[in-house]
């Protein structure tokens, strides 16, 4: 009996301390493109921002699917950390039915945010031609998403 609590308690101790944590922050930028649904560019740093990506991306998938402008967001999340930012630069648009999400650091805590995250964005939108209108839909859904994870989200 006693070799059975002792193994047991070695068992709990071993998995208080060497448990899996949360996923470390990763070093190199993460793409993810799912063919005729999405296409996510996390800058390095931001792969814990998928799963909201993830969500909006749902959320988004029942709209019409007309072409739109890029839309662009400041994001406060406590549970992703932009290269020590409190924030992180967020820019959603749609081109020829694909929805295109990329999430870069700020450049500076005061400067002009809103250019950095339009170069971030402008070699992803090459790929996928096409003009298209102003959506406000998707800043509607995108704060509706932002808010149900307790997000902080501001339109740039």
């Amino acid at each position: 009996m006693i070799e059975f609590t002792t193994i047991v308690t070695l068992c709990i101790l071993f998995l208080i301390f060497f448990r899996p944590g949360k996923t470390p922050p990763l070093e190199n930028p993460l793409v993810i493109e799912r063919p005729g649904q999405y296409h996510m560019t996390l800058a390095p740093q931001l792969n814990l921002a998928q799963p909201f990506v993830e969500d909006l991306a749902a959320r988004l998938n029942s709209l019409a699917s007309m072409d739109c402008d890029t839309v662009y967001f400041e994001v406060k999340d406590k549970q992703v950390v932009a290269h020590g930012f409190d924030f992180y630069l967020f820019a959603i648009t749609r081109r020829n039915g694909m929805l295109l999400f990329q999430a870069a650091r700020p450049v500076s805590k005061s400067g002009d945010q809103l250019e950095a995250i339009r170069e971030f964005a402008k070699d992803v939108l090459k790929r996928f031609p096409g003009e298209g209108i102003r959506c406000e839909e998707i800043a509607e859904v995108a704060r509706e998403a932002a808010e149900a994870r307790g997000i902080g989200i501001r339109t740039l």
